[in-house]
């Protein structure tokens, strides 16, 4: 496994973060807790060491399930927990919440779902624009502080923001969304980390599965699942995505003799991310975990990626269609 390093963390950690968003269910279409048990350990087999939740994946659910996967596994010591704090609830709707008051609920609860007397890895899951900069970052630096959690991290962050909380508390790691079709954070975020020491750590590596290279254009998508509402996954642009993925395939086969879903992640971490979030709630999916690691790509494969994304994505979406409302936005 290759490793790199978080700040304020005592060990290092594997590149490949283990991401547990559709384990919890929610906008996943459901879970099931022994398999989720499994997949965690089948990736910690493959020397991930760093496991990615939130409080949010299925109102506790993730949390709970991660916690009892760690408690089952055998070299506990070795793996580090990252969980998040800012967003509220009622009757299922998720809205953005970062006041000290709710950030000191969700400490408790998430330490006892997780069982444990601390969070390795503690984000701000969203900036909440109701909530003083000032009171969300000095409740996080609080935490710190206190010692019950060990590096303070942001996700969804612009630039602007994360100077803003340095103003008020310690910043150690970011966690922006970043992949192939995504890559807003070139412009701001990516080179402020880089500027300022901040660990990379980027979620959405394949898009929602759309740079797996296992959805076509018939699938359908049911229930409460996230693609149903992802604009790349709307006709006309689910094709263009589409065919933009099968060029790659032939570029990941041709190239470098690996499938499009490990070019996909590998170019990520070649292209200035520290760790990349591998999502999955299946053991199987933890397979492809190995053929990530130990290559890069080289310039002529990172141009030609560029070159195909021009050509075939010709009405480009970013992912701000996932982003939660603030308090008094919400739907009654």
């Amino acid at each position: 496994m290759e490793l790199t390093t978080i700040p304020g963390l005592d060990s290092r950690v594997s590149r490949i973060s283990l991401g547990t968003w559709a384990i919890g269910g929610w906008m996943w279409g459901g879970t099931e807790e022994r398999q989720s048990i499994e997949t965690i350990h089948a990736a910690l087999d493959k020397g991930v060491t760093l496991v990615d939740t939130a409080p949010v994946y299925g109102f506790g659910t993730s949390e709970k399930i991660v916690g009892k996967a760690l408690a089952e596994y055998e070299n506990r010591g070795k793996v580090r927990i990252a969980t998040k704090c800012g967003l509220n609830w009622d009757n299922g709707q998720v809205f953005r919440d970062a006041r000290a008051e709710r950030i000191a609920e969700e400490i408790d609860q998430s330490l006892e779902n997780l069982g444990v007397q601390h969070i390795d890895v503690y984000f701000v899951h969203w900036p909440d624009p109701r909530t003083p900069m000032q009171e969300t970052a000095g409740a996080m630096r609080e935490l710190h502080e206190q010692g019950l959690i060990k590096a303070i991290g942001v996700s969804n962050f612009s630039s602007e923001q994360m100077e803003e909380f340095r103003q008020y508390a310690p910043l150690h790691v970011c966690q922006p969304p970043y992949n192939i079709f995504e890559r807003g954070i070139e412009q701001d975020v990516m080179p402020y980390c880089k500027k300022h020491g901040i660990a990379l750590m980027t979620y959405g590596a394949l898009c929602r599965g759309l740079l797996s290279g296992k959805l076509d254009r018939d699938r359908k998508f049911t229930g409460d699942d996230l693609r149903k509402v992802d604009p790349k996954f709307q006709q006309p642009r689910f094709d263009q995505y589409l065919e933009a993925v099968n060029r790659l395939f032939y570029l990941s086969r041709e190239h470098y003799d690996h499938d499009v879903l490990s070019l996909a992640v590998r170019w990520v971490l070649d292209h200035g991310s520290n760790i990349a979030i591998w999502g999955g709630r299946s053991p199987k999916q933890m397979e492809s975990i190995e053929g990530v690691l130990h290559w890069n790509m080289d310039e002529e494969g990172m141009r030609e990626v560029d070159r195909i994304v021009e050509m075939f994505v010709k009405d480009p979406v970013g992912p701000e269609f996932m982003a939660p409302p603030a308090r008094q936005e919400r739907a009654a």
